[in-house]
C-alpha cells in the first residue's frame, strides 16, 4: 500500500510530461501537414550541379548565384 504513495505521483508526473510534450508539438506546428511527408520519399530529388562544372567556367551558373566562387579572384 505504501508503494502507491510513490507510484501515483510518478504516473501523474509522466502523464503531465506527455501532455506537455504533445501541447508543445501542436504549438510548434509539427502536426500541421500530415499528408505531404509520406509522399516525400516517393518524389525524386531536384538535380544538382556537378562539382566539375561549378568551378567558375559556367557564366550562367555565376549569373543566377549557383556558383559561390563567382567574383572571387582565381588562384594562379
Amino acid at each position: 500500500m505504501s508503494v502507491l504513495y510513490i507510484a501515483v505521483p510518478v504516473a501523474i508526473a509522466l502523464g503531465a510530461a506527455a501532455l506537455a510534450a504533445f501541447a508543445w508539438t501542436l504549438r510548434s506546428g509539427q502536426l500541421d501537414d500530415l499528408e505531404t511527408p509520406p509522399f516525400r520519399a516517393v518524389f525524386d530529388d531536384p538535380p544538382t550541379v556537378p562539382r566539375s562544372r561549378s568551378k567558375g567556367s559556367d557564366p550562367k551558373a555565376a549569373a543566377d548565384g549557383r556558383n559561390p566562387s563567382a567574383g572571387r579572384p582565381q588562384p594562379t
